[in-house]
């Protein structure tokens, strides 16, 4: 054993970044989210409005949703600092949002299967009583994204590394979507009420669908490369390899980074040099790098290679 402290050769692995002005905010909005979504659906089916149903099942995957991002939050608080998890639990608010983007995703199925059986099957609809209900889902959605609103990092939008709150952004895209079809729902239902257009509630049920699917689908893009640790891109990778070859001498062999959390990247460099110095150098080197939380260099002599001599080698044939 080694009589000495080892901190300055130690890594802190503990990448979760906390935002309880977030996970605060969620709890409010999982509440009015959930008493909303009761009203809706209870209206829904009481008045016959496809597009008001639609809007509290929505809101029941939000409900659903909210409690992932909730339950992301304090999982990943209370496991920040166990030595199970590798590289600590960063990344659990981005298998938060995830999760949510295909909730996201799978309402909006659900929207456009129901809304095409109500174009071919038309239902009656109770227009006064169905608009009062979607007006009053539109607000609480109005007042939900204002609270999930990320001020934490909008707070540090001027600094070169933009930090967003993944698990906060997903519950928000969810109350955006809510709210969009509420809109939908209101124009349907006054069309309806005003130009005699029924057919244009479960017509929005569809529309609502197909742009609710892309924002999900726009999630899970901007998700999955996180949770399937793609790397740093091609221009900050050139950077560190000419950083480190034109210090002298010195060849990148190997790189690799990827994504620790949704702010950390980690990164393992094989580096082959003609006068080899110690590993502080090269990370010295790469100082700049702010987002490189955890780094691993490994440094080999170049020796080189002499041809072996002919001598004792077998003829070859012509």
């Amino acid at each position: 054993m080694l009589d000495t402290k080892l901190d300055d050769w130690q890594h802190d692995h503990n990448f979760y970044a906390a935002n309880e002005h977030g996970e605060r905010r969620t709890r409010y909005v999982l509440l009015l989210t959930a008493i909303t979504m009761v009203a809706e659906i209870a209206a829904g089916t009481v008045f016959g409005s496809m597009a008001l149903l639609a809007d509290g099942w929505h809101m029941g995957t939000h409900v659903a949703a909210f409690l992932i991002a909730i339950f992301a939050y304090r999982y990943a608080r209370k496991h920040a600092n166990n030595p199970d998890y590798s590289f600590g639990t960063g990344k659990v608010g981005v298998l938060g949002g995830f999760a949510s983007a295909v909730a996201l995703a799978a309402v909006a199925l659900m929207m456009l299967i129901e809304s095409v059986q109500r174009l071919l099957v038309p239902q009656e609809i109770q227009f006064n009583a169905a608009i009062g209900v979607a007006v009053l889902g539109l607000l609480i959605n109005l007042l939900s994204a204002l609270l999930l609103q990320d001020h934490h990092s909008h707070h540090h939008e001027h600094e070169h590394h933009h930090r967003r709150d993944h698990n906060l952004y997903a519950a928000y895209m969810h109350v955006l979507a809510d709210a969009l079809t509420s809109v939908l729902a209101i124009t349907a239902l006054l069309c309806g009420k005003y130009l005699n257009w029924q057919w244009l509630d479960p017509m929005m049920g569809i529309v609502g669908a197909v742009i609710i699917s892309r924002w999900a689908l726009g999630l899970i893009r901007q998700f999955s490369p996180i949770l399937l640790d793609c790397g740093m891109n091609e221009d900050d990778r050139d950077k560190i390899r000419r950083l480190i070859e034109r210090d002298g001498g010195n060849q990148v062999t190997d790189l690799h980074t990827w994504k620790l959390s949704e702010h950390h990247f980690a990164a393992m460099i094989t580096i082959v040099s003609r006068h080899p110095l110690p590993s502080e150098h090269y990370k010295a080197l790469l100082s700049g790098f702010q987002q490189l939380a955890h780094l691993t260099i490994e440094v080999n002599q170049y020796r080189e290679r002499h041809p072996r001599s002919s001598a004792g080698r077998p003829a070859t044939k012509n």
